[in-house]
């Protein structure tokens, strides 16, 4: 690949298990083990870049990828971590790779299309690799009041098929919300409101209290 270079002095394979970390996150390059290094040739170097970029650019021709997300299939694919370093540099240089805007297009797409609000999008950004300032820079886009009005929308859509006694209509509704992201708090005020207006008893709560629930009502 053109403009993709492995720095000299790192011209070895490395063969090595992935970290732990690695293990259960499914993101970033395992850690090198000393004791397995094989010496490699200029010419299988420019392979390995050449095979890294062919894995990247299949990947990214299916969706949109995070640089992590990349370098986690190279590295399940035992591409030389060196050789992908090369092309991801290359890509994030050329706009192939960009976390900040995947991140921007993330929050649009799953608010407007899922109603998820800023801490479950969060968590699936940082599932996905990306830098917590570029997480911030991505939700700092997502307006507090319309976040509200998305979650007036889910209640309202989701009293049509809910059923049971006002206390099961309730706790249903706002564990549909925390599940989404939304605080405690924020969601048994917009419930109660919700169940007001529809002509339902709705139980009284206290914000603070809501907060304490809060591992309650998450799955």
């Amino acid at each position: 690949m053109e403009g993709a270079t492995v720095p000299p002095g790192h011209q070895k394979r490395r063969h090595s298990k992935p970290s732990q970390s690695a293990v259960s996150d499914g993101i970033g390059h395992s850690s090198a083990d000393s004791d397995h290094v094989e010496e490699l040739s200029p010419e299988k170097i420019q392979k390995q870049i050449e095979r890294s970029r062919s894995i990247c650019l299949q990947q990214l021709s299916a969706r949109p990828r995070t640089r992590a997300e990349l370098a986690a299939t190279l590295a399940k694919k035992d591409v030389l971590q060196e050789a992908a370093d090369a092309v991801l540099d290359r890509f994030d240089e050329v706009g192939l790779i960009d976390d900040a805007l995947f991140a921007k297009m993330w929050v649009s797409s799953r608010h407007h299309g899922r109603g998820l609000a800023r801490r479950a999008l969060a968590q699936e950004l940082r599932r996905k690799g990306i830098d917590s300032s570029l997480i911030d820079e991505a939700l700092s886009d997502l307006d507090p009041h319309a976040e509200e009005d998305t979650a007036r929308t889910l209640v309202s859509r989701k009293m049509r098929t809910v059923s049971g006694a006002p206390k099961v209509i309730m706790r249903k509704l706002v564990g549909m919300l925390a599940r989404k992201g939304y605080s405690p708090g924020l969601a048994f005020r917009i419930v109660k409101e919700a169940m007001e207006d529809s002509g339902l008893e709705a139980e009284e709560f206290d914000p603070d209290e809501a907060e304490s629930r809060e591992h309650d009502v998450l799955p």
